[in-house]
């Protein structure tokens, strides 16, 4: 009788956790080396938090956000530029250099929508850090 040939298959995951830091200050945020122009807001609460890709099927968020905390009456999330209010000018204060102009929202970051593509590439079940 010939000898038993056990065979094993060895996968090696490698799991990459990306910090991605908001600074409300600076009106950023950077990740992968690199840092992009944010509209933050006020509200936009500080701390560390878990995104959470969720779906949405409400109007002007392209589909998904990034969620990264929940409260009983609001969610707040990365997303792209939400610009269904036309007199914010939410588009153009995102070029401005100016941080100031970057303060407007109720809450969540906004992004250009080439910077929240990438970062749901490579980051979408990061954690956040969010300073003043």
């Amino acid at each position: 009788m010939p000898p038993f040939l056990f065979v094993y298959t060895v996968v090696i995951t490698t799991i990459t956790t990306m910090t991605i830091l908001i600074n409300l200050t600076l009106a950023t945020i950077c990740f992968l080396d690199q840092c992009y122009p944010a509209l933050v807001g006020k509200d936009t609460p500080l701390g560390e938090y878990q995104l959470i890709q969720r779906l949405t099927d409400s109007p002007g968020y392209g589909g998904d956000v990034l969620q990264f905390k929940e409260t009983d009456n609001e969610v707040f999330a990365i997303h792209r530029t939400w610009i269904l209010n036309r007199k914010q000018q939410r588009e153009k204060r995102l070029t401005s250099t100016n941080p100031k102009d970057r303060m407007i929202t109720s809450g969540c970051i906004n992004v250009a929508p080439d910077v929240y593509e990438r970062l749901v590439a490579c980051c979408s079940n990061s954690k956040i850090t969010i300073i003043k």
